[in-house]
């Protein structure tokens, strides 16, 4: 929408969560000349990327009163998609190769990744308005259209009522799991664990793993386990009934067809009709979006993995602009779409861009439910962007007047993914888009010039080779 005529508003705005979302919407907030406090749970800035050993007390997560570890990195994890296309815009996610601390490689693992987002928030100055160990438990409207947002101390003693003229939700979505439904289960006797608190492969040592699901999560973890594991079984249900593959480059791993049902002796039943003896079911199987602090009425809720109803994935019609999510979308590449996002809903609430009328957005809404329904996308996918992602980011920078995604990031989150399926085994360290990284790298160097001196660009810096 064209640029309103209104008078610039400055706002009070609660932004929950610090992780890569909540960073950089507290920093667009703030840039636009809203004062901004952020929530966050933990006694660190990171969200899901401040790894800890520390797992669930129930493995597979299904207790409502289990105690709660918000992360769910594992111990080897790296990035699935090369560090130039990964960092916010104007602060770009170049390598510090003089620091012995640091990770230099292009899919760094995920320690680069958090002191990242620690030095983010320092160069911004969004880690001196971040309240540590304080959750939220309660966000709801009161008179005036403002927020109440209730918090505690992580001891528990001290809780606090506060009103906000608006909230920003960046509480991220890789906490709350999502478990496969096996006809048998509960009466099956081996172990279930859910990847939310899979940490390092040790604890699978001699042991018949069966893993349900196909992202790259579940990819890294089969790999990670096969070598220490007796047999891993991968479950996938994007592949045909019959299928019983080996793995290539393994002596232990196979790809099945989805799991049939689970016998009480133990064993496993797939589609393509092969039985194995397992110790334990590990789901890969994705997470859930969860508010438990969100009350709004009924206005926003969570059917099937669908929030909604949103506006643009962001804003719901009918609480619009003062309540707002960062974040949503998945199968994306996420810092420049949480910055696409972030920027859209600080100039709004600052009047500087107008958000049609409840009713049109309404009427969007409506439409693009529709759309997925007519080519048959299943409700719980309704946040999946893949196919149209950069199309997206592009709506929102045109929406806040700033230009849109960079051609040498599309194109290199693009061949990534190529590289990915060509190489599953090597693509973290095999790559030839080397005239894409020197495009990147003499983007970078504008932010310097701009006067962003954030340690992670210089005049010198030229891009490495493949290391």
């Amino acid at each position: 929408m064209q640029p309103t005529h209104h008078q610039p508003a400055s706002r009070h705005v609660a932004v929950i969560g610090a992780g890569a979302a909540g960073l950089v919407a507290a920093r667009e907030l703030r840039r636009e000349g809203h004062k901004v406090v952020v929530f966050e749970r933990g006694d660190q800035v990171g969200g899901t990327w401040v790894y800890t050993p520390n797992v669930e007390s129930d493995p597979i997560g299904l207790d409502p009163n289990r105690t709660g570890v918000h992360s769910s990195m594992y111990q080897s994890l790296r990035t699935n998609l090369p560090r130039e296309a990964m960092g916010f815009r104007d602060y770009p996610f170049v390598a510090i190769e003089e620091d012995e601390e640091r990770d230099p490689r292009r899919y760094p693992g995920h320690r680069e990744v958090l002191m990242y987002l620690k030095d983010f928030a320092i160069e911004f100055g969004v880690s001196e308005i971040v309240r540590f160990e304080t959750e939220v438990v309660f966000v709801g409207l009161v008179e005036g259209g403002k927020w109440k947002v209730k918090s505690k101390s992580k001891r528990g003693e001290v809780v606090e009522d506060e009103i906000f003229d608006a909230v920003v939700v960046c509480n991220g979505h890789h906490t709350e799991p999502c478990v496969a439904q096996i006809p048998g289960i509960n009466t099956w006797k081996g172990k279930q664990i859910h990847s939310h608190n899979y940490r390092t492969p040790e604890p699978f040592r001699d042991q018949v793993v069966i893993l349900i699901g196909s992202a790259t999560s579940a990819l890294d973890i089969s790999r990670d386990i096969a070598g220490v594991a007796k047999e891993v079984h991968i479950a996938s249900r994007s592949v045909a009934d019959e299928t019983l593959e080996k793995q290539p480059g393994y002596n232990n791993m196979w790809l099945h067809s989805m799991i049939k049902s689970v016998q009480e002796d133990g064993s496993v039943v797939f589609r393509n009709g092969s039985v194995v003896l397992a110790d334990v079911i590990l789901h890969c199987t994705g997470y859930k979006f969860h508010f438990p602090f969100l009350e709004t009425n009924g206005m926003v809720t969570v059917d099937d993995n669908r929030v909604g109803p949103l506006y643009k994935h962001v804003f719901p019609p009918d609480l619009a602009p003062s309540l707002s999510f960062v974040g949503l979308p998945w199968k994306v590449a996420p810092f420049p779409m949480f910055e696409f996002q972030s920027k859209w809903i600080a100039g709004i609430l600052s009047n500087r861009i107008a958000l049609p009328s409840r009713e049109e957005m309404m009427e969007d809404v409506k439409a693009f439910y529709s759309l997925l329904e007519a080519s048959g996308i299943p409700k719980r996918y309704t946040h999946n962007i893949a196919d149209y992602q950069f199309g997206y980011d592009d709506w929102l920078a045109a929406e806040c007047g700033c230009p849109a995604f960079e051609e040498w990031r599309k194109q290199m989150y693009f061949v990534a993914i190529e590289n990915l399926f060509a190489r599953p085994e090597t693509y973290k360290d095999e790559w030839e888009d080397h005239h894409l990284v020197l495009q990147a790298h003499e983007d970078f160097r504008k932010y310097t010039l701009n006067g962003v001196e954030n340690g992670y660009v210089t005049s010198n810096d030229v891009p490495p080779s493949s290391r």
